[in-house]
């Protein structure tokens, strides 16, 4: 069981963690002993002891603006 008061930002750990065990299911290598532990609890174990991290957020570039159809009269 995870500690929620030792997390600094629950949402951020679930979502790293549930982003590494994407990793782990493609066949990533984990970081730490597997044992017979599932992919998504090695994905925790490895977000809580630091093996993984977070990237920083990076605002997505702006869309590139698409010129609209214009419709035009074929007689």
């Amino acid at each position: 069981m995870i500690d929620r008061s030792k997390l600094p930002n629950t949402f951020e750990f679930v979502v790293t963690a549930g982003a590494r065990a994407r990793q782990l299911l493609a066949g990533s290598v984990p970081r730490v002993e597997v044992g017979a532990h599932k992919k998504t609890t090695v994905a925790a174990r490895e977000v809580l002891t630091g093996a993984v991290e977070a990237l920083p957020y990076q605002k997505p570039a702006p869309d590139i603006p698409i010129d609209p159809i214009v419709a035009t009269d074929a007689e």
